[in-house]
């Protein structure tokens, strides 16, 4: 039996692929979102109510700014080494 990557032409192909990194983009948002609210509440709430202080609020903030950071930070240094692994080859 013919593989489906055989049947489909390559601008199949390539709506396909990009279709897969939406998807991935997507969930890696959804995760980045989800750990970085679970991790700063756990930072910054300590009695959860019906709203924030303004010392929670402001640890909320600098804790998602510094979240958001480190994720930019990490994922160019990734970006880079899966180039350089790339030309070595």
């Amino acid at each position: 039996m013919e593989s489906l990557s055989g049947q489909l032409t390559s601008a199949q192909k390539d709506e396909l692929m990009e279709q897969v990194k939406t998807q991935i983009a997507v969930a890696n948002a959804q995760e980045l979102l989800t750990k970085m609210t679970e991790k700063c509440f756990k930072k910054c709430i300590s009695k959860p109510g019906t709203s924030l202080d303004s010392s929670e609020q402001k640890c909320v903030a600098m804790c998602m700014d510094r979240y958001m950071d480190t994720w930019n930070l990490v994922s160019r240094a990734y970006s880079n080494r899966i180039q350089r692994e790339r030309q070595r080859m």
